[in-house]
């Protein structure tokens, strides 16, 4: 076993990540865990997809706590309001919905982000704050020296960041931290991985795997972060994906071939390196390679 090197000072953050549902991302995070369970380091799996969260499906756990992530919404006295418009002002969500003449003001709810503008708005302490639940952060111990930690939105709140950066900030002291990313490269994927020091972007031979595939490239290129890419289901569609890697100079890290009792074993739950420890051994090998050496990794 190759522990590694900073280990002792800065845990190691890698992220798993793709442009599109359906890759196969799930499979390598869950695999990786156990894997690095396997070789005896302390590791966090963080399931980041804070709107479908499905790690857990993979783990007999133990919770240990839950903590709820709130956000602060303004609420406005209107005995106290002299209806100035300054708070409509200052709000750059436009949550604020205000008709001066009729004496009519209003906070959107579901536009506001919590930024307190509008409090330091308002000159005649008019608002308030209220605090309402986003979602909640669980923690579960798998091993003695292993925690799953999920994120998971409540039912109709609209954004799943500020509940993904409670988890990525909240996750503890752990040797190696696997952030197991929401799928596309909207918010929820960039706050998932900005803390990385490095991404591994999984992806399919597919005309559709490819196409999402370079805006996750793109995406990370514009944050300056490191990056490889796995190649699930190999064997499947074209070449493509492989002359683009080759043309853009980015480190193929492993291929998966596509196999049916591999998707059966996942199908039912089941963890691929589990049932097939080779498997978890290629993706240790990847993480030791990431560590000495950044993967051979492009940025």
């Amino acid at each position: 076993m190759t522990m590694p090197t900073n280990a002792g000072s800065h845990s190691i953050r890698i992220a798993i990540a793709s442009g599109k549902g359906g890759t196969g991302k799930t499979l390598i995070a869950t695999s990786l865990f156990y894997s690095l369970q396997q070789h005896g380091l302390k590791v966090a799996l963080i399931d980041c997809d804070a709107e479908e969260p499905n790690v857990m499906v993979f783990f007999q756990g133990k919770p240990e706590n839950t903590i709820d992530v709130t956000q602060g919404l303004p609420v406005i006295d209107e005995d106290q309001c002299d209806y100035c418009g300054k708070c409509h002002e200052y709000c750059s969500y436009q949550a604020i919905f205000i008709l001066p003449r009729l004496k009519v003001i209003r906070v959107m709810e579901d536009l506001c982000h919590g930024c307190g503008a509008c409090l330091a708005a308002c000159t005649k302490d008019a608002i308030r704050e209220k605090e309402v639940s986003l979602g909640e952060i669980t923690h579960y111990s798998v091993t003695k020296s292993s925690s799953v930690f999920e994120a998971r939105l409540r039912v109709g709140v609209y954004s799943p960041v500020p509940v993904i950066k409670a988890a990525v900030h909240g996750c503890g002291s752990h040797q190696i931290v696997l952030m197991d990313a929401p799928p596309g490269t909207s918010c929820p994927f960039i706050h998932t991985v900005l803390t990385a020091d490095y991404v591994i972007l999984v992806t399919e031979p597919t005309p559709f795997g490819l196409s999402d595939l370079k805006q996750s490239v793109e995406t990370l290129r514009g944050m300056d972060k490191q990056f490889g890419v796995i190649v699930n289901r190999a064997g499947l569609g074209n070449n493509q994906v492989y002359r683009y890697l080759e043309e853009e100079g980015i480190p193929l890290l492993l291929e998966v071939p596509f196999d049916k009792d591999m998707a059966s074993i996942y199908s039912r739950g089941g963890v691929i390196a589990e049932h097939r420890p080779e498997f978890g051994e290629q993706l240790f090998q990847v993480v030791n390679r990431v560590n000495q050496n950044g993967g051979s990794s492009h940025n």
